[in-house]
C-alpha cells in the first residue's frame, strides 16, 4: 500500500454537527479507497470503514446490473430561503430534509420542509431524517406535522433510536419508517429484525464493511433499499454507487448525491448529480486534486494513528 492521503475539506453548512470533513485515501491494486469514520466512532466500531476501503483498493467491487442511479438532494439544517434554493437547483427530483437538531423547533423544520415542497413541486419526492433524536410521542407528533407540511412525506429516516420505539412509531402514523442507524451501527447488522419496524432499509456502504459486506445486509433486511453516502468524498461515494449498481432492485432514489456539501473534492472528476443521476462507476476516481485539500501537519498524524489502530484491529 503506498502512502495513505489525509485531506481536509470544510462543508458549506454544518452536518451532523461536523463543519470539516477529514479522512484518508488508500491505494491498493485495485485503485483507492477511502477511510473516513466520524468522530464519535471508536477503533473497533471503525474497522468495517477500513474494511470498505479495502476492499474498494485491493478487491474492487461486484459486477453492475445498472448503469446509473437516481439520487436526491441532501438540504441540511438550513433557513426555509436556503432549503429552497438548494433544493431548486440541485436537478433532483427527491430531496433528504435534515431535521430534530437541537438548535432549531419543529416549526422550522415544517417551514423547511414546506420550502422544499415549493422548490420541488407537487411531483417531487421529500424524505426526512431525524437521526434517533426522537422519543415516541415526539416522533409521532413530529412526523404528523412535517407529513402535513411536505403535502406528503415519501418516508422519515431513523425518528428514534430503537427498533421497538421505530415499530411503536410505524403502528402510530400513516408514513413510511426508514431505518439507518438501527442497522449500520448494530452488532450484528446481518440479524437485525427490522421488518416489522420498519418499510425501508437505509444502507452505507463503509459502516457495513464494503460492497459485498452491504449487499448480504440488504439481502438479510428483506425490505426495500435506499444506499447513502456517509458524506464522503468522491473516492468514498463511488463505493455507494457500486452498492446502488448492484442491488438486484432499486426502488427509491438513493442518497449518494451528497458532494454538494462540501466546499471542494479530492478528484476533478466529481460525482455531481446531472438530471438527477450519477453514474455507476466500476472503479473508484482518482483523487488528483488531494494535494489541494490535505490535512495540516497534527490532523494527517492524528489520521495515520487512528489508521494503524483501525489497521491492527483488522489484521488481529
Amino acid at each position: 500500500m503506498s502512502e495513505p492521503l489525509v485531506y481536509a475539506i470544510p462543508l458549506r453548512n454544518r452536518f451532523r454537527g461536523v463543519t470539516v470533513r477529514e479522512g484518508v485515501l488508500v491505494r491498493g491494486p485495485a485503485g483507492w479507497g477511502e477511510f473516513c469514520p466520524f468522530a464519535d466512532y471508536g477503533d473497533q466500531e471503525s474497522v468495517p470503514w477500513l474494511r470498505a476501503a479495502l476492499e474498494a483498493s485491493r478487491e474492487g467491487w461486484p459486477a453492475p446490473v445498472r448503469r446509473r442511479v437516481e439520487v436526491n438532494t441532501t438540504v441540511p439544517v438550513v433557513e426555509a430561503e436556503k432549503a429552497y434554493q438548494l433544493a431548486a437547483e440541485s436537478g433532483c427530483r427527491t430531496a433528504k430534509v435534515k431535521v430534530a437538531d437541537p438548535r432549531t423547533s419543529l416549526s422550522d423544520d415544517c417551514d423547511r420542509v414546506a420550502a422544499v415542497r415549493d422548490a420541488l413541486g407537487s411531483n417531487g419526492a421529500i424524505r426526512v431524517d431525524a437521526n434517533a433524536a426522537w422519543d415516541v410521542d415526539t416522533a409521532v407528533k413530529a412526523v404528523r406535522e412535517l407529513d402535513k407540511a411536505a403535502g406528503g412525506l415519501e418516508y422519515v429516516e431513523q425518528p428514534c433510536p430503537s427498533i421497538d420505539e421505530l415499530a411503536a412509531v410505524r403502528r402510530k402514523t400513516d408514513v413510511r419508517i426508514a431505518a439507518d442507524e438501527s442497522i449500520r451501527r448494530a452488532e450484528d447488522p446481518l440479524r437485525v429484525a427490522v421488518a416489522n419496524a420498519a418499510d425501508v432499509a437505509v444502507i452505507k456502504v463503509a459502516p457495513l464493511g464494503g460492497v459485498r459486506r452491504a449487499l448480504q445486509v440488504a439481502e438479510a433486511c428483506g425490505l426495500p433499499c435506499v444506499v447513502s453516502s456517509a458524506v464522503e468524498t468522491s473516492v468514498g461515494l463511488a463505493a455507494g454507487l457500486a452498492l446502488a449498481g448492484a442491488l438486484p432492485e432499486l426502488d427509491f432514489a438513493c442518497g449518494l448525491g451528497t458532494m454538494s456539501l462540501l466546499t471542494s473534492d479530492t478528484t476533478s472528476a466529481a460525482l455531481s448529480p446531472v438530471d438527477g443521476y450519477l453514474p455507476v462507476l466500476t472503479t473508484p476516481p482518482e483523487p488528483d486534486r488531494a494535494h489541494e485539500n490535505e490535512a495540516d501537519d497534527a490532523t494527517a498524524e492524528q489520521w495515520r494513528r487512528r489508521l494503524d489502530r483501525v489497521s491492527q484491529l483488522v489484521n488481529s
